[in-house]
């Protein structure tokens, strides 16, 4: 066990007993940034491939059995995290919902659902849902904040004021449903105060876990081509990990850190080229976590 913050592994071995593995799922949806309803470019950072994963078209049992023998022979987990990962999995008509989370949900092996929308795209009648299915199986929801700057979110194409997600928060709390909260550290224009002033309001509004998230670049993006314009900078890995740090420490110690950075489908980025090596970057964020003496809660702020 990590001992210098609250990882999702250990999250889920002391929630589970034993070790759980997340399998991504893809219902084929897209998002009201994309099919008009909002834009129809999606936030500025995002490639109309790199989301989409899992094999859509099949069904969600079809899914769930294909990526465990997929991951087979690397795991030994016999419990798995159903994982709507792909664009904005509550952006569909109800009945297509239920059918898909409770054929998930029902399955013996799956311990968890994961679903992964936007704080703008949860109406009543889903939020209903995700209560039924989380009496069924714990229910976590990953929302896309990614920043609580209104001024960045305007930038990157977010579509939906910062306020949107605090009711969200708490409209999801309010069901006994466990809120992820995901934030980009590098985004166009901000500094590690930004990013840190994301993180307390993250905090304030009841989020139980976090993702911290680089920003990646990714070809034929409209951020691609702001970077080769040269008005949008990449952040060096010392850059990243420094931020990453401040980030970790100020977090209390019961909110989960699912991610302490990303990786993006090799073929799309652009940059950092140093992020494609995921196993090198986490040996060096653990490497100078230990250097530095970085523990969660160490300079935590009261929110």
């Amino acid at each position: 066990m990590n001992n210098r913050y609250y990882s999702l592994n250990e999250y889920l071995q002391k929630t589970f007993g034993e070790k759980v593995y997340k399998l991504s799922l893809d219902l084929g949806l897209t998002c009201p940034n994309r099919d008009g309803a909002l834009g129809t470019g999606g936030c500025i950072f995002c490639h109309n491939g790199s989301s989409h994963f899992a094999q859509s078209g099949s069904t969600v049992t079809e899914q769930i059995n294909g990526a465990k023998q997929r991951i087979a022979g690397k795991t030994g987990a016999k419990k798995f995290i159903a994982y709507f990962q792909s664009y904005t999995n509550t952006y569909a008509p109800v009945s297509f919902l239920r059918k898909a989370f409770f054929e998930a949900a029902n399955l013996p092996e799956i311990a968890a659902l994961s679903i992964a929308t936007r704080p703008d795209c949860l109406p009543a009648e889903v939020l209903e849902l995700l209560e039924e299915v989380n009496k069924i199986k714990p229910v976590w929801v990953e929302l896309g904040l990614q920043t609580s700057n209104d001024k960045t979110a305007g930038y990157i194409r977010r579509h939906y004021p910062s306020s949107v997600y605090e009711k969200a928060v708490k409209e999801l709390k309010s069901r006994g449903i466990t809120v992820v909260t995901h934030i980009i550290i590098g985004l166009p224009g901000e500094d590690k105060n930004d990013v840190l002033n994301t993180v307390d309001f993250a905090v304030k509004a009841g989020t139980d876990g976090v993702k911290l998230q680089l920003l990646h670049i990714l070809k034929d993006t409209d951020l691609y081509g702001e970077y080769k314009a040269g008005k949008v900078k990449a952040l060096s890995i010392e850059e990243y990990a420094d931020i990453l740090f401040d980030c970790i420490e100020r977090l209390p110690e019961n909110v989960v850190v699912h991610r302490l950075t990303g990786d993006a489908p090799k073929k799309y980025l652009a940059a950092p080229l140093w992020s494609a090596d995921k196993k090198t970057v986490l040996n060096f964020i653990n490497r100078e976590m230990e250097k530095r003496n970085i523990i969660q809660g160490k300079n935590k702020k009261e929110v």
